[in-house]
């Protein structure tokens, strides 16, 4: 088989969530052609999926490492490098957006490395013209929502995040961090709407469930925070337990101790860390 044929079926594999699949059919390609940047990087998907950050992480230096000039490649491995804080990974995102200046995919993956490294002015650059070249990419605008939102300028991060969750509404990550958003705002009934309905669509995500338990007793909504926090219970696992004890002693205590462990205690750091997730 053509070395494109081995990596169509190998992306093809990738598109289905067959991630095994993909690894197996890239590695097979690497025996033809070793040193190949583009094997080199999907691979680095690949594996990264399956849950290998090391592996993935020395395949995208490779494939670096082996100066691709394909956009879409550099875009990939800028990003893979990124979640490593790599100082390589500027220079992969930059090159591909320098090389292709009308592919959405390497001007926003350029803007969300530059959001993130607090390059609030270049991103919004990158992120605007992405949002031009892909308007129902729910992707771009969720990005753009957080380089307003890592800025302070939650009210446009808001309509950002709301486009984003109207272009993919079951997707769940953008609602939820939406709800935050809502919640800092102290908008709480917004936000336990949002947050619980983001969290139903991410059941292993313990975190978005018993935030929302928060949000929604915070608003009054009693019958919503029990249910709410019976599912961060079913998905609680050893570390996970504390924050659930802690959950479930402030919504027996009523609204307002609900509203102060939210707003004081785990709003900011939650609101924070999943803003600085890369995608």
């Amino acid at each position: 088989m053509e070395l494109d044929d081995l990596l169509r079926q190998a992306l093809d594999r990738g598109n289905e969530g067959d991630w095994e699949g993909m690894a197996r059919e890239l590695g097979e390609a690497l025996e033809v052609a070793p040193d190949d940047p583009t094997l080199l990087c999907w691979l680095g998907v690949a594996e990264r999926e399956l849950g290998f950050p090391g592996a993935a992480y020395e395949r995208f230096k490779q494939a670096l490492a082996g100066e691709p000039d394909d956009p879409h490649v550099l875009a990939t491995i800028g990003t893979g490098l990124a979640q490593f804080d790599d100082p390589d990974a500027e220079a992969a995102l930059r090159s591909a957006s320098i090389l292709a200046p009308n592919l959405a995919l390497a001007r926003w993956m350029y803007g969300a490395y530059l959001s993130r490294e607090g390059l609030f002015e270049a991103a919004l650059r990158e992120l605007t013209e992405a949002s031009e070249l892909a308007p129902d990419d729910s992707t771009v605008a969720y990005e753009l929502g957080v380089a307003f939102a890592l800025m302070g300028q939650l009210e446009k991060a808001l309509d950002a995040f709301a486009r984003s969750v109207d272009l993919d509404p079951g997707e769940g990550w953008s609602q939820v961090v939406m709800g935050l958003v809502e919640a800092e705002l102290g908008r709480l009934e917004e936000a336990a709407r949002d947050l619980s309905e983001g969290a139903r669509l991410r059941p292993e995500d313990v975190e978005a469930q018993l935030l929302a338990a928060l949000a929604a007793e915070s608003a009054g909504f009693e019958d919503l925070a029990h249910e709410m926090l019976e599912r961060g219970r079913q998905g609680s696992e050893g570390g996970d337990l504390h924050l659930l004890d802690a959950v479930e002693e402030r919504i027996d205590s009523g609204a307002s101790d609900s509203a102060s462990l939210l707003a004081q205690e785990l709003l900011p750091g939650a609101l924070r860390e999943r803003l600085m997730t890369r995608p």
